[in-house]
């Protein structure tokens, strides 16, 4: 049992990593080719290009992992039935429940893998290459309008809106809006520009409008310029740089925090929550696909039947990809469940890998 484990413990390693280092060349280009707009804009040249794309390979690796787990263990298993390897180990004494014991020791490693790609790696590597980018390109935004946030206060609520950040974490073009608790605005800020304080935001070069509301022509509203202005906050420069990043640039952590500051302020959370809970299930679907490669061992093959196979791999393997993407849009626009959202793409594919087991291995 020991030399059967070794022995496909380093087929699969292997093959995972040389199938997962063929899509990462092919990303690295098409991800090259999309760059090469950005060289000769501002400072950005094409070693920062080169570097912004490799900043970005693990973000690639922690969602190829599942795919190239399925291929590479789909054609580890296929190759071994062909060559007739496993069959003699069926006949030597390997149950079906000790093959896919050992299918899932590996399956665990990449789960660990993945979840340690995908929480501390990828959010570095992207935020470092977004970085890289602000400080070529200027500052570092997210949409047309920049950021928006919302604070519940004492005396009602604040909207704030915050168009930038500069490379050295500097707030740009920043307008806040108070209201009442009626829902009625009171005060509007609009700075230039700022920075983060201990428990407020040092605005500069600030605009401040009142909203007095009355009956007829009571209502007014003053104007002052002021060259810099303490406004008190709680939030903080982490939960400003999480409404600037996508969320699947976030580690489970930031993501966790962030929810809770949206949920605290009344603001929907469905969008994020989703992502929270895809960091959680994704890893696992490592699992999955080790165990849905199994049956591929029980099969017959003729000379050179092992190509299908494998395409077939490959299509399951995008096919889940592309039901997991669906899956968080549609959650997202349906508002359904965020964890059964998150979950169900790997509860089918559980589903489909335990019914291909029972019918190919246990019934056969």
């Amino acid at each position: 049992m020991k030399t059967f484990r070794k022995m496909i413990y380093r087929d699969i390693a292997s093959t995972v990593g040389f199938v997962t280092l063929a899509f990462l060349a092919l990303f690295f280009f098409f991800d090259m080719v999309d760059e090469f707009r950005w060289v000769g804009t501002g400072t950005y040249q094409l070693k920062h290009a080169v570097l912004s794309v490799a900043l970005n390979i693990p973000t690639h690796v922690y969602e190829l992992l599942p795919i190239t787990v399925l291929i590479g263990t789909i054609f580890v298993m296929a190759r071994m039935a062909q060559t007739s390897e496993f069959t003699i180990l069926r006949t030597s004494g390997l149950s079906p429940w000790q093959a896919l014991g050992s299918l899932m020791t590996i399956g665990i490693a990449f789960v660990v893998l993945t979840f340690a790609i995908g929480d501390y790696v990828a959010p570095a590597g992207e935020q470092a290459s977004q970085l890289l980018r602000a400080q070529r390109f200027g500052q570092l935004s997210t949409g047309q309008t920049g950021a928006w946030l919302r604070e519940k206060r004492d005396d009602g609520m604040a909207a704030i809106n915050v168009r930038s950040i500069s490379p050295e974490g500097e707030l740009q073009q920043v307008r806040i809006f108070s209201f009442d608790g009626q829902g009625r605005i009171q005060k509007q800020l609009t700075a230039g520009g700022g920075s983060f304080g201990d428990g407020s935001w040092k605005l500069r070069q600030v605009q401040e409008q009142h909203y007095f509301l009355g009956d007829g022509n009571k209502a007014r509203v003053e104007v002052k310029n002021l060259p810099d202005v303490d406004w008190p906050t709680t939030v903080t420069r982490s939960m400003v740089a999480a409404a600037v990043l996508k969320p699947d640039q976030m580690s489970t952590y930031d993501l966790f925090r962030y929810v809770n500051h949206l949920e605290a302020n009344g603001q929907s959370a469905q969008r994020y929550e989703i992502e929270l809970w895809r960091k959680v299930f994704y890893p696992i679907s490592c699992l999955v696909m080790v165990v849905l490669a199994l049956p591929f061992a029980y099969l017959h093959f003729r000379s050179g039947g092992i190509t299908g196979y494998v395409f077939g791999g490959v299509m399951a393997g995008i096919s889940f990809f592309l039901l997991n993407n669906v899956f968080g849009f549609a959650g997202n626009l349906q508002n359904w469940p965020p964890m059964l959202t998150a979950a169900a793409p790997g509860i089918i594919y559980s589903l489909l890998s335990l019914g291909a087991f029972t019918w190919l291995v246990l019934r056969r």
